[in-house]
């Protein structure tokens, strides 16, 4: 036949769009005409595909092959067309049926000499696929990633040989089996924090509710160590919230098969840019926040980033997704992460310290604090400060009796949170942080004598609508925690102590 079609994916943010290669051969200039909006790498494959299909013993025609990568308004990028323009070639001169490619999507990047090399994003386009009822046929490096997706059909070939031969019949390709590997809980535990009874509660509070967090203190006294231990204390995730953060980090080219199930930690550097942060590029691709997905984004240094890059999160913070607009294309990435940030005091650090050496003015210290906008500060949840702990709390081991208080493991207090996150879930099918304010109104009723106290807390913080609405929310899960069915004042209080965003 003159003209085959062969089904492929490209990728849109975490969407894997459906992408038909039409492959015409007709009379004229012997070449291969690539149509469709291809970038650089796609117009590339024509020399690729000749070099495979020729050592792969197969006949190039001599004759005009014209490829129309369709829908024709959508970007086409990356070498996953290879190999179903190879097979749109043999498919139309005949030298493979056609029949078999209308029950199967192809992606692949061809080697010169026909072997099959992974690309990115096997996943999610495993995903879209599964919808359509179709399998997918993939380079076997990639092949095991994209079986994770349940009901899948999904076969892993080696080379542009063993695809023609699972199509002709003469050796059909085996399917991957699903095996969702078995997540190991390691990393950090709580149990090596000393000291630091008050950032503990509140990193607990911020495991149950999801919320955001924001410590205090000078250098040394435990803030990034704190915040690397969130993540063990959040309960497992379902099988379809580990397969998005997969899904994410597939796109972004970093999915690793031994982190499958596991809370994404992500602490860039206080230098990355407002671009690696939110993600973007004439392609978009995810960024930290994205990649933080379901799990824990710490900044350090927080007055230290550039302004313009902390503002950018302010908006993934309220709706949990984060939209990059290009000229040419539009892409949507989830962003449902916890932000955990630490900051000094001051300029140098050590104000509030025991030694005395800070020496630091008010003015600026003002000017330090200011580098952080308002509006920031007021979509956190939570502040803390975490004093220096004393040398006789760091001299104690786990068995010492004079601790005054067990030091609980990651496991006991991930049990506590548990329970808190399944009351949320069964009352109102989220966690207390992704609330709406009808929802509030709703959820987070409190009872008389802490409505007064937070009427209170109103006029003398001077606290804004959105943090009275996040005040609440924290109370519910400080209830929550509690197993108690209504706010009451004791919570409320706690709650609107942690208000304090400049506690040293």
């Amino acid at each position: 036949m003159a003209v085959a079609i062969v089904h492929s994916r490209s990728l849109a943010g975490v969407a894997a769009p459906r992408v038909a290669v039409e492959v015409h051969i007709a009379g004229g200039l012997p070449g291969i005409h690539l149509v469709g909006l291809p970038e650089a790498e796609v117009r590339e494959a024509r020399d690729r595909v000749r070099a495979a299909l020729q050592n792969s013993q197969f006949e190039f025609p001599a004759r005009k092959v014209t490829v129309n990568l369709a829908p024709a308004d959508l970007r086409k990028e990356s070498g996953r067309f290879d190999l179903p323009i190879a097979l749109g070639i043999l498919a139309a001169t005949g030298q493979i049926p056609s029949n078999p490619l209308a029950h199967h999507e192809f992606a692949g990047e061809l080697a010169l000499t026909g072997d099959l090399r992974p690309v990115r994003g096997a996943l999610a386009m495993a995903r879209s696929a599964r919808g359509d009822g179709h399998a997918f046929v993939l380079p076997a490096a990639s092949a095991a990633e994209a079986a994770l997706v349940r009901d899948a059909t999904v076969y892993g070939a080696a080379s542009l040989l063993a695809v023609c031969a699972h199509l002709s019949g003469s050796a059909p390709l085996a399917q991957v089996a699903q095996s969702l590997p078995v997540p190991v809980a390691h990393g950090p535990d709580l149990a090596d924090v000393r000291g630091q009874r008050q950032a503990k509660r509140v990193l607990e509070i911020a495991a149950a509710g999801a919320h955001s967090l924001l410590f205090t203190g000078p250098p040394g006294t435990g803030k990034s160590m704190l915040a690397q231990r969130l993540p063990s204390l959040l309960p497992p995730l379902t099988e379809d919230e580990a397969l998005e953060v997969a899904a994410v980090a597939s796109i972004a080219g970093r999915f690793a098969p031994e982190h499958w199930g596991e809370r994404p930690f992500r602490a860039p550097h206080h230098t990355a840019s407002s671009v690696a942060l939110v993600g973007g590029g004439s392609d978009p691709r995810p960024g930290e926040i994205s990649l933080a997905h379901f799990g824990v984004l710490f900044l350090d240094e927080l007055p230290e980033w550039e302004r313009r890059v902390l503002e950018a999160l302010r908006e993934p913070l309220e709706s949990g997704v984060i939209h990059i607009s290009r000229a040419a294309r539009q892409s949507t990435f989830p962003a449902q992460f916890q932000l955990v940030a630490a900051m000094n005091p001051c300029p140098c650090g050590w104000l509030g310290h025991a030694s005395g050496r800070c020496h630091c003015t008010q003015d600026r210290i003002a000017r330090y604090r200011l580098r952080v906008s308002g509006p920031l500060l007021d979509r956190i949840d939570l502040g803390v400060g975490v004093p220096a702990v004393l040398p006789e709390a760091l001299a104690l081991n786990e068995t010492d009796t004079r601790a005054g208080e067990p030091r609980e493991s990651s496991a006991t207090v991930r049990e506590r949170v548990a329970r808190a996150r399944g009351r949320q879930q069964d009352r109102q099918g989220k966690v207390n942080a992704r609330l709406l304010p009808p929802e509030v109104a709703t959820h987070c009723v409190p009872e008389a004598a802490a409505e007064d106290l937070l009427a209170r807390a109103m006029t003398r913080l001077a606290l804004s609508a959105r943090a009275y609405h996040r005040v609440l929310k924290v109370a519910r899960t400080i209830a929550d925690l509690a197993g108690a069915d209504n706010i009451d004042a004791t919570h409320m209080a706690e709650a609107i102590g942690y208000r304090r965003m400049d506690t040293a």
